[in-house]
């Protein structure tokens, strides 16, 4: 049996991160991927002519020293493997309560302008908010911490307000201001009363800080070149392998049992280390009895975050000829009036398209040197979604659903952007059901656990790559928080905590 210091299960970003800064430390590592290729919801792939982004739109800007995903890229080695593009602004936000377009710039400095110049009655409470914002976000980037374990004093006395709290507190009831600086919240969280004020400020004071960017040619070449640095460093990378068991071994080691996908060809390893990239509910599959219970007991509080869907287009012109003017583009709804609004569009996908359309985010890949193929000129559209919302029992019905869905987005684009739909030449349409199918991802979550806030007082819910099965990790986002910099972050302190074991 061969024996390894560190197998990790699946090569999504988490388990690709944490295993290249383990093998470039000299640990014996093998990654044991059940799909084709490595990468997980960061990837790319093509339908057709038509290339679909999984996952990546924007991330804050890792070349940065302050950005938490510096240090643990550079371990990697690959910060300078793969080109990011900046894209300069955050995010165009236009209807809802916005009167017309505006345009966040991805800076301290250019938001705090902008937002005054179309704001002026709030100036006081946007430079308090901002300078709040920046001021969580340096601490949290600081060396070994992680926000899950400071105390309340660490990050000010609102510690444990929601972001609709917030926000409240400083501009009353100006919910055009509040619009504007979280249009994207769909980044995180679907509803602002319930989105951690102290995890909104740590994210989106990222892209403040440290600006906003895109891995040239997408997110499929970050991840292939983690897998890379991995074999560089002499360990392995296997695809199209299940992991069907992780069992006790002699001297308190585990032994990882793998098969092809059909069952066949059973082998084990044995390993020090195991490091999941699985949620835990999926990780707690592949134990024994009283290994599982006793993860599933520890997670068995946390909720599950939120799904996605994703509509990719394919346009036969640039989408800048039918007066797309940004890269992020936040399209709220005419009957969104307040952002606690925000969360009523994540049902909405329940029932047939009607009058009322979810927030959409759009991204146009045609607006920066982001090394996308073109024509068709791709535009990724998404927004908040429920795995509740679809049943693909009856695959017909869902399909049927899913292209009414399809139309009715597209006819909403057209209305903001005359023409638009006529240039459609090509589309895929992802909703939960299909996030839950691809990652085996419980609920569709996409962001690992709901970012809630602590109760009052109290610390945030712990979350840690450490799990109570000895020798047993996660580095994915339910290690840490969702999104790039959270699952990257979350990969390093798993790959720290392993390396510091005796």
């Amino acid at each position: 049996m061969t024996r390894y210091d560190v197998v990790v299960i699946g090569a999504g970003l988490g388990g690709l991160t944490a295993g290249a800064i383990l093998a470039r430390e000299g640990c014996k590592v093998l990654v044991i991927e059940r799909s084709n290729s490595v990468g997980g919801a960061a990837s790319t792939y093509k339908v057709g002519d038509l290339f679909v982004e999984g996952s990546l739109h924007e991330t804050s800007d890792p070349r940065h020293p302050g950005d938490p995903k510096h240090s643990p890229l550079t371990r990697s080695g690959v910060i300078d493997t793969v080109t990011w593009v900046p894209s300069s602004d955050l995010y165009e936000v236009r209807g809802g309560p916005i009167a017309t377009p505006l345009t966040l710039p991805a800076s301290f400095i250019g938001a705090r302008d902008a937002l005054i110049g179309r704001f002026p009655e709030a100036r006081g409470g946007i430079e308090q908010i901002l300078r709040e914002i920046e001021q969580i976000a340096v601490a949290a980037s600081a060396p070994g911490v992680n926000i899950f374990d400071k105390s309340p004093e660490g990050f000010g006395a609102d510690w444990s307000l929601s972001l609709q709290q917030k926000l409240d507190k400083v501009f009353g009831s100006n919910e055009a201001v509040k619009c504007a600086l979280c249009a994207n919240l769909a980044y995180y969280h679907d509803d602002p009363a319930t989105l951690w004020w102290v995890l909104f400020a740590v994210a989106q004071g990222s892209y403040l800080s440290n600006g906003a960017c895109y891995v040239k040619g997408g997110s499929q070449r970050l991840s292939s070149a983690l897998a890379r640095a991995i074999k560089q460093a002499g360990s392995d990378v296997i695809l199209r392998r299940n992991v069907r068991t992780i069992a006790p071994g002699p001297g308190g080691t585990h032994v990882v049992t793998h098969t092809a996908k059909d069952g066949s060809d059973p082998q084990s390893v044995e390993a020090v280390s195991v490091v999941s990239n699985a949620a835990p509910e999926t990780t707690a599959a592949l134990l024994p009895d009283a290994g599982a219970t006793t993860l599933r007991d520890h997670y068995a509080k946390l909720a599950p975050s939120i799904s996605l869907f994703a509509l990719t287009l394919g346009l036969s012109k640039s989408p800048r000829e039918f007066g797309v003017t940004g890269y992020s583009t936040q399209i709220l709804p005419p009957w969104m009036t307040k952002l606690s609004d925000y969360a009523q569009g994540t049902t909405l996908m329940s029932n047939e398209p009607a009058d009322r359309m979810p927030p959409l985010a759009m991204v146009d890949y045609a607006a920066i040197d982001a090394g996308v193929p073109a024509p068709p000129y791709v535009l990724s559209i998404f927004g908040p979604d429920r795995l509740s919302n679809w049943d693909g029992s009856d695959i017909d019905l869902y399909r049927a659903r899913r292209e009414r869905w399809q139309a009715a987005i597209i006819a909403t684009l057209d209305g903001h952007y005359p023409g638009l739909a006529g240039a459609v030449t090509a589309a895929s349409f992802n909703t939960a059901l299909s996030v839950q199918q691809y990652l085996n991802a419980p609920l569709g979550a996409v962001y690992g656990f709901a970012p809630l806030p602590p109760s009052a007082g109290q610390r945030a819910p712990t979350r840690s790559p450490r799990t109570p099965v000895a020798g047993l990790y996660l580095s994915s986002a339910y290690a840490n928080f969702g999104g790039y910099t959270g699952v990257i972050q979350g990969a390093a302190m798993c790959a720290d905590m392993i390396l510091g074991e005796p």
